[in-house]
């Protein structure tokens, strides 16, 4: 391995960043980590009509909510700056020229409707239209005109491309980390614009410049990049630089495991795929996240660092660390992984459990305004009552409602199950029982109940479960001297005579 690792994480800011987004920026941060590297962020905004200007923002944000910053990108640590494709464009057009002058791209004056009008004769034929070694002496470029022509139509300001020129049938031999030598014929490759008549380059052009220049060591990006390879390797070869090695992960799929995961996807099955909290800056609609549903960002990265990837054991709970230490492309997937959102879930309760319950406090007193005035060392017992039973601060409420507010009204099957004949009279005799019992020691209330209860010689169910059906409500909730101690006998005795008076 090379020790001067430079990786890149080059998103287009069209948008909120998707979750397969974050797992291409997750592999690359894991991969720099892993030996010592360079992690960057590149904004590839070329594309102008596309471009959203919150997205930027967006996108640094969602990294650094899941912890995996950038080292060098915009507005830190400039050194093979700048950061952003827009702020670069200068520098294009002098290297699509070069490829000009060594006969590796040619000008093209094709207008729009020109090319549309080929395309549809192709397709009246039942055949793909390509812009390539058969018919590029039938269109207008530097190819089919004379240099005079070219040269005149340049000074008068027809607009043009530039495409790079592929050599006709030549195998191109490629390599891939993750899938092995490539091999495919020019034949089949069309004529890539490289430059725009806008002054802008394409992403093929731009990418593999600023590759070079940034020195960026290995390309790790998504599946759906792999059939510019051969383009781009071919760039390489043409400006004679050295390519960096290539990685082409696998795509991440629906949870039915046909077809890509797309943005769309989320509010069509119910589950987020972008990280953080995006308002579309003109509708001001707000896209779901797994920030807002209460995710942790841990359970976020554990879970996406094993969609296509393992381990090469059955362990499953990684730590950011531990993915560092463990994380390795000869062990990512070449077939597309299954998105399974009820697997992140099970992530998250095993992360919920890591939690300090202080920490989860003011997260839960956000949710429910209600309790915002209660003492948090109160509510963070509470928490640490409940929490094993989450999945997210959000079911707390759920779980610890009765802690803050008595129940009026009792669920009918625990009633059934719970109340015998003599259960009122039983309840009013552990009325007296609780009076006087120390209730600031969890430990004192239940020695006192439970010696009670043998000294009555009847089942502790008898007892136990009306008297949780009175403090909750219904028969689910943690152990009931928990539950007496925090709410204490006032408040015990008072839920006790209402269930009293119920029956």
């Amino acid at each position: 391995m090379a020790t001067n690792v430079r990786v890149r994480f080059a998103p287009s800011p069209t948008g909120p960043l998707h979750i397969g987004g974050v797992r291409t920026a997750l592999y690359n941060y894991l991969f720099a980590k892993k030996h010592n590297g360079v992690f960057i962020l590149r904004i590839e905004d070329t594309d102008k009509s596309r471009y959203v200007e919150s997205a930027e923002q967006y996108i640094i944000n969602a990294l650094n909510w899941c912890g995996i910053p950038f080292d060098e990108g915009p507005n830190k640590n400039e050194k093979f700056g700048p950061y952003r494709q827009s702020e670069r464009k200068t520098l294009y057009k002098q290297y699509a020229e070069k490829l000009i002058a060594n006969g590796n791209a040619y000008y093209a004056f094709d207008t729009p409707s020109e090319l549309n009008y080929s395309r549809k004769e192709y397709e009246k034929n039942g055949e793909t239209f390509i812009y390539g070694w058969h018919n590029r002496k039938s269109f207008k470029n530097s190819i089919s005109l004379s240099a005079k022509d070219v040269k005149a139509r340049i000074s008068r300001g027809d607009a043009f491309v530039i495409r790079f020129l592929n050599p006709e049938n030549d195998t191109l031999t490629l390599n891939d980390i993750i899938r092995g030598s490539i091999e495919i014929n020019t034949q089949v490759l069309d004529d890539k614009v490289l430059f725009k008549s806008d002054g802008m380059p394409t992403y093929h052009l731009a990418n593999v410049v600023d590759d070079h220049l940034m020195k960026i060591s290995h390309v790790i990006r998504g599946e759906e990049w792999l059939p510019s390879l051969a383009l781009h390797q071919q760039l390489y070869n043409a400006f004679s630089w050295s390519a960096p090695k290539f990685a082409h992960l696998p795509l991440i799929l629906k949870p039915t495991g046909k077809g890509k995961l797309s943005k769309r996807d989320g509010d069509k099955l119910g589950f987020p795929v972008f990280p953080i909290k995006w308002v579309d800056p003109e509708s001001q609609q707000v896209a779901r996240s797994y920030q807002e549903d209460g995710y942790f960002s841990d359970s976020v990265v554990n879970f996406l660092a094993l969609i296509g990837w393992n381990p090469g054991s059955k362990q499953e709970l990684f730590n950011l660390a531990n993915l560092v230490d463990a994380f390795d492309l000869d062990r990512v997937q070449k077939s597309g992984a299954r998105f399974d959102p009820e697997k992140i879930k099970w992530f998250n309760r095993h992360y919920m459990q890591q939690q300090e319950n202080k920490s989860l406090v003011t997260l839960f007193k956000d949710l429910n305004p209600s309790i915002s005035k209660i003492k948090d060392s109160h509510v963070e017992r509470i928490i640490g009552l409940v929490k094993e039973r989450a999945t997210f601060v959000s079911d707390f409420w759920e779980l610890s409602h009765f802690f803050f507010i008595a129940p009026f009204k009792y669920e009918q099957k625990s009633m059934s199950k719970t109340i015998k004949n003599n259960t009122a009279e039983l309840m009013e005799e552990l009325i007296e029982k609780i009076k006087p019992i120390d209730d600031t020691s969890k430990d004192a209330i239940e020695k006192k109940i439970k010696n009670w209860i043998a000294f009555k010689e009847i089942g502790v169910g008898r007892v136990i479960m009306p008297l949780r059906l009175a403090l909750v409500g219904s028969l689910k909730g943690p152990d009931v001297f928990d539950i007496i101690h925090l709410i204490g006998k006032a408040e015990t005795i008072k839920r006790i005579k209402h269930l009293i008076q119920t029956v």
